[in-house]
């Protein structure tokens, strides 16, 4: 394994032309997409100038330190698979950035932001598919989910466009939590973090394994679109083509593919992982293919054909079979060509003509035939015909669920997931000839739109991309090695290969079976409509999102409404009962048990230390008590000050004059504050809580205090190590100090100290602002001396006899003088 540090230079090199491109944007205009693609096409490059070594055995590794103390590092590894998912993210991102700058004019509205995310996206999405730490994986997966809300959202002007961006970074990110739970839960029960070391040895013999790789799976499924977790990617479909063409075709939406297919060596054989990916992958192939097929948005169609390719893709990357995983590389790189192509062609017609709708383009065809040659080359890969790489993809995958061809799986699971296979494939023919026809061919009863035809430049990358799918599919040996390296870590006895030809084998049958029933669905395209029309509509799977959201939303309302009322004594109370019912109902329950004994011995409780000690707890219970039983203002403020005064002479019984003069500042400074708040506020508490309201009061109150005393007293006499102070006294010499409380508080608590200052210089400012402002009220606010003071509602102010005692007094007036003579000797 060789040390190669071009990795995490090369995410580097995406974060420093992130932050590059927006300024460029104001310069160069659209053209700044040319100079966002070259970190992609220098990944691009790099991988295939490793690609040999890969291939051959020797993945390219690097490891840079994140967190030294905990031991997290940023471990990345490039494999077989890995290298596919470069050339897909990079290679195809590149393409689709030169693409950009054609599509999008100068005058693009956040037009550098837009980039610069995009450029951002690219780098997470690589730091993704080579991440060999679970942890680092997660930060750069969820990475890609917001920087894909703020790709999906770019237009925020328009409400559907900010709806669809939060639901898939609802959808994606909040199933990411649960994910990383099974990456804890794995990475505790496997002894590492490291993605490697975890497949090549999974802990098989622990029970919390199958919750581990649910909860990963749940992550995996929502990030690719799996039904019923589907809906937010045609949703998504409202941002920008060539961001659609990225994220939904090259890169994103592979990311739940990739994870279970990195998983997949090790965990395959685990229950239920074969299921659970089995089982919602086909069912993700079928609906998709169904929903397609009644779409008349070409991007709607291609939209719902992704979800039914990603449920493809995904049922390949879970079986755990050798010919499966060569299927899976296979398909990989014919989706990503064929999707990309696909995609940009619906751009490049929507950004000419103004619509892409199928009832409404006609004759594109002849107008546009370059065009309509690559994406006829495009579909035809997707509908699995040769000699392009979907054909050999599909090939591969029809064979590897022929029964008893792959041992791993049961004859009659293979028997239903080939039947299914099948089925799909027939709705994936379908759909792509829908597609050619919608968008090219000349239809009588619609009038052609009069366009500029596209330059050569601008068509030249769906050109490319099909280009590069049927040279691939005509000699599958360029992209064979990269598959049988990938399959290589799955038992097999004799290994498979992609190829044109394996001879008349079943899985040939299968595909001349799939396009005869394609082309028979397709010319019977009118009775298809008819019958889906007819065929009752099942609710949207979007519903279930909706429902959650509207729950979440009216349950924070209610418990918004019932605990955020305003009121301290209902906040105090939230936290005692949260306090009493989480830690304190654990601390009896160990109590009760037996699982934590009460100290004895010399560990056991003493009274006092000092008799005093009893004089200040006797003064403290007293003072809390007349506090409580208090009912006017000002005589509670100074009771309650005595009790912190009280507890200043405890600390001063026990050593700590510092901390005790400290206390005695603050609690002076505190009381001065509150005289001033208290003299604008009535002389007496309104409301004083009676019968069950008062008793609960008391008793939480109580119990609160119990619960802090025992578990102190528990604390203290469960100390297993020295206490770090111990060691003060010979540092303190060694730091030029003669009084150890001195040393401790400029050294070892500077931070301390300096936060008590600050305390301390705030409230003397709040001091001196009520007592400034207080005297300035006095002078501004004066009444004239023929005239009685009014306030705004032309009440009678009290006079300093304090008639209206009770009653809130305005500002300005609060001990005012009736008279003005006496007013005038205070100036």
């Amino acid at each position: 394994m060789s040390d190669v540090p071009m990795l995490p230079f090369l995410i580097a090199i995406h974060a420093a032309v992130a932050v590059l491109v927006p300024p460029l944007t104001r310069v160069m205009g659209a053209r700044a997409f040319l100079v966002a693609s070259l970190p992609l096409a220098a990944s691009a490059v790099w991988a295939l100038s490793a690609a040999p070594a890969i291939v051959g055995g020797r993945p390219a590794a690097a490891s840079v330190p994140w967190v030294p103390s905990l031991g997290i590092s940023l471990d990345f590894r490039v494999d077989a698979l890995s290298l596919a998912m470069i050339l897909l993210v990079s290679g195809i991102g590149a393409v689709i950035f030169c693409y950009s700058a054609g599509y999008f004019r100068d005058d693009e509205r956040a037009l550098g932001r837009l980039a610069s995310v995009l450029v951002v996206f690219a780098g997470s999405m690589l730091g993704v598919v080579t991440a060999d730490n679970l942890f680092a994986l997660y930060v750069f997966w969820e990475l890609t989910s917001v920087s894909s809300f703020l790709l999906v959202g770019h237009d925020d002007r328009k409400e559907n466009a900010r709806r669809a961006a939060t639901q898939a970074l609802v959808t994606t990110a909040g199933f990411g939590l649960p994910m990383l739970v099974g990456f804890i839960i794995l990475g505790t029960i496997g002894g590492t973090y490291r993605i490697s070391e975890l497949v090549a040895a999974p802990p098989l013999d622990s029970p919390w394994l199958p919750l581990a790789l649910i909860l990963i799976l749940a992550g995996a499924f929502a990030k690719s679109a799996q039904v019923p977790l589907h809906y937010w990617l045609p949703g998504a479909m409202v941002a920008p083509t060539p961001v659609s063409g990225y994220l939904h075709a090259a890169a994103m939406v592979k990311g739940g593919v990739y994870l279970i297919a990195r998983l997949s060596p090790g965990f395959a054989e685990v229950e239920p992982w074969r299921w659970l990916v089995l089982g919602f992958g086909l069912a993700t192939m079928l609906i998709g293919g169904w929903r397609a097929l009644r779409q008349d948005d070409l991007k709607l169609l291609l939209a719902f054909g992704t979800v039914s390719q990603l449920g493809f893709l995904t049922l390949l990357a879970g079986a755990g079979t050798h010919t499966a995983a060569a299927a899976l590389i296979a398909m990989l790189l014919a989706h990503g060509l064929f999707k990309a192509t696909l995609f940009l062609t619906v751009g490049i017609i929507d950004h000419q003509t103004g619509i892409r709708s199928i009832s409404g383009l006609s004759g594109l065809g002849r107008r546009m035939p370059v065009l309509a040659a690559a994406a006829g080359l495009a579909a035809a890969s997707m509908a699995g015909l040769p000699p392009l790489l979907g054909f050999v993809g599909k090939e591969a995958a029809l064979e590897a669920f022929v029964p008893g061809h792959a041992p791993g799986v049961p004859a009659a699971a293979s028997v239903a997931v080939l039947i299914g296979l099948v089925a799909a494939s027939v709705l994936t023919f379908a759909y792509s000839a829908r597609f050619l026809w919608g968008a090219f061919a000349d239809k009588p009863t619609v009038s052609e739109r009069r366009f500029p035809l596209p330059s050569a430049a601008f068509t030249a990358a769906p050109v490319l991309l099909s280009g590069a799918g049927l040279v691939l599919g005509a000699a599958p040996f360029l992209a064979d090695p990269l598959a049988a390296a990938y399959a290589a870590g799955y038992p097999h006895e004799k290994p498979y290969h992609l190829a044109l030809w394996h001879g008349l084998t079943p899985a040939l049958g299968l595909s001349v079976l799939v396009v005869a029933l394609g082309v028979l669905m397709f010319v019977g395209r009118s009775a298809v409509a008819r019958f889906q029309k007819a065929v009752p509509r099942s609710p949207e799977a979007d519903l279930g999102y909706h429902l959650f959201v509207h729950s979440s939303y009216a349950a924070a309302l209610s418990v918004t409404r019932r605990l955020q009322t305003g009121s301290l004594p209902v906040y105090l109370g939230i936290i005692l009962a949260t306090l009493l019912a989480l830690p304190g109902v654990r601390l009896l329950v160990a109590l009760v048990r037996g699982d934590l004994a009460l100290p004895t011995g010399d560990e056991s409780f003493r009274l006092w230390d000092n008799p005093l000690e009893l004089v200040v707890a006797v003064t403290l219970v007293v003072t809390a008590v007349a506090t409580v039983r208090e009912h006017r203002r000002f005589p509670a403020l100074i009771i309650i000050s005595a009790l912190g005064f009280g507890t200043a002479g405890l600390f001063v019984l026990h050593g700590a004059p510092d901390l005790a003069l400290t206390l005695v500042l603050v609690e002076t400074l505190t009381t001065i504050i509150l005289v001033f708040v208290l003299r604008r506020l009535p002389a007496t508490f309104h409301t004083r809580p009676n019968g069950w309201g008062k008793r609960m009061t008391v008793l939480m109150c109580t119990a609160a205090g119990t619960f802090i005393a025992v578990t102190l007293w528990l604390a203290t006499a469960a100390r297993t190590a020295p206490p770090v102070s111990g060691g003060y006294a010979e540092h303190a010499e060694g730091a030029g100090g003669g009084n150890l409380v001195n040393v401790i508080l400029a050294d070892f608590r500077a931070l301390d100290t300096f936060g008590e200052i600050v305390v301390l210089a705030t409230a003397a400012v709040a001091v001196a602002s009520l007592v400034l402002l207080n005297r300035r009220d006095r002078v501004v606010n004066e009444p004239e001396e023929d005239e009685p003071a009014e306030d705004e509602q032309g009440r009678d102010e009290p006079g300093p006899d304090g008639q209206g005692a009770g009653e809130p007094l305005p500002a300005g007036g609060v001990g005012q003088p009736a008279g003005g003579a006496q007013t005038e000797g205070r100036r």
